[in-house]
């Protein structure tokens, strides 16, 4: 098959996979685009960079539906959102892995593999911790200083959302093998998704912006509470959203697991 008949071919999978995903109220409106043109791009880099995000893409939506009540429930008013995923999301998790696909299309080289299943990998982790951790009977405490904090709080561990991150770039680490991606891809993966999910919750807990609302005194990531009404900064940066950290960390796990997976 030549190129231009794989663009379209990966173009017509990728808004097959995105609609559906949208039906079944994973995507947004936002996102169910943003997901078509990051599965077309990552089909024409190859068929194996195709099956590795969706494989990706299908996990964490599965993740996020079992036992979606109880998880909402323990979030209400504190995550800012809970729900499909939107256009910022799909770039913040995936955004690295479609610059590395875009790099092999320009030149093909191992070394983007290695690049892209770090970065997957840390996405990967940091979404199977999340949504394990939540549902985590034990009570979360931050990393930075081992306090007690509320489920779904940026920071906040448990052993579980842990084992949860563990498996999760093992999971991505697994898929690369499969689609017979080089040995240093499957290190990166686990290598880099260990590392960025680790960084997550450090740049989470010190910088993500942390709000406030008066009226319900609950500490929150939303701008506008529940309630309706606007939230204060209590700490971190103002600009820095969960999003802003997901995209850092899926940076800092492509360049942290890549070098030491090469290397070794």
């Amino acid at each position: 098959m030549d190129d231009i008949g794989r663009w379209l071919l990966g173009l017509t999978a990728a808004t097959l996979v995105a609609y559906t995903a949208f039906r079944a109220d994973s995507l947004n409106r936002s996102g169910a685009p943003a997901a078509a043109a990051t599965g077309a791009i990552a089909v024409a880099a190859g068929w194996g960079w195709g099956l590795l995000l969706v494989a990706y893409f299908v996990s964490s939506a599965a993740l996020g539906r079992f036992r979606a009540g109880q998880r909402a429930s323990r979030v209400l008013g504190l995550i800012e959102k809970d729900g499909p995923r939107d256009a910022l999301q799909v770039a913040a998790n995936g955004g690295v892995f479609v610059l590395a696909a875009v790099g092999w299309l320009w030149r093909p080289d191992p070394l983007w593999q290695t690049l892209a299943a770090a970065a997957l990998g840390a996405s990967a982790a940091d979404t199977w911790a999340t949504e394990i951790g939540t549902l985590a009977r034990a009570t979360p405490r931050s990393i930075v200083d081992w306090s007690v904090v509320a489920p779904g709080t940026s920071g906040g561990i448990t052993l579980q959302g842990s084992l949860g991150a563990l498996a999760g770039a093992a999971f991505i680490g697994l898929m690369a093998w499969l689609v017979r991606w080089p040995n240093a891809a499957v290190a990166a993966a686990i290598v880099g998704g260990v590392a960025g999910c680790l960084i997550d919750s450090l740049i989470g807990a010190t910088f993500q912006s942390r709000r406030r609302c008066d009226t319900c005194q609950q500490n929150t990531e939303m701008r506008v509470h529940t309630c309706g009404r606007e939230t204060r900064v209590t700490g971190g940066w103002s600009w820095l959203t969960n999003d802003g950290v997901n995209a850092v960390s899926t940076v800092a796990g492509a360049l942290v697991g890549a070098p030491i997976a090469r290397v070794f």
